[in-house]
């Protein structure tokens, strides 16, 4: 097969993955908007019942940085797969963490363990949106190199760790072994 056709191949692909993940999502239960009818580009409050029921949100940079990390983690193990394809592999990983992020499990973690503490899950247009924002971060790590967006991906966990006294990195941790403390200071206790 061509190189031509093999990345034609790959890019048809990644709207097959974001169907397949959006009726997936809708059979978990999510709605395709928010219940309030309306669709907002950024809705920035995230202490609002908007917050990840619109297309971005603040949490939309710690979907960008999970884009720096498939890069990373594909240089490291796919560094010979071409980059149309390294693109579907983020994208299916981005997709995978979207149904995980959205079960009812996951859910009630976050309920119980982080500041989300009305949290809902999210919409499937912001899971679309947070799939895009991921692919972009790939694109960015990928042009920029390990060294310079490792500094991109550290300045912009410390701008939303003072803005919104929360990112990927404390996410993680309050997701897998929840701090009280922690959730205190996020809270603003």
């Amino acid at each position: 097969m061509s190189n031509t056709k093999n990345n034609k191949i790959a890019l048809l692909i990644i709207p097959l993955v974001i169907t397949i993940t959006s009726i997936l999502l809708y059979w978990q239960g999510r709605s395709l908007i928010c219940t309030c009818g309306k669709v907002f580009l950024w809705v920035g409050d995230i202490w609002s019942s908007d917050n990840s029921q619109h297309i971005f949100d603040p949490y939309s940079f710690t979907h960008l940085l999970h884009g720096f990390l498939f890069s990373w983690i594909l240089i490291l193990l796919a560094k010979k797969v071409p980059y149309n394809w390294q693109i579907v592999i983020v994208v299916v990983l981005e997709s995978l963490w979207e149904l995980v992020e959205n079960s009812n499990f996951v859910i009630n973690r976050y309920r119980e363990n982080t500041l989300a503490l009305g949290y809902q899950g999210d919409t499937i247009i912001n899971s679309i949106s947070d799939i895009f924002a991921c692919s972009v971060g790939f694109i960015i790590a990928k042009y920029l190199g390990f060294k310079k967006s490792f500094i991109v991906f550290v300045i912009i966990e410390l701008i939303l760790l003072f803005w919104i006294r929360d990112n990927l990195t404390l996410n993680i941790i309050m997701l897998i072994y929840p701090i009280k403390e922690i959730k205190q200071w996020q809270m603003g206790k």
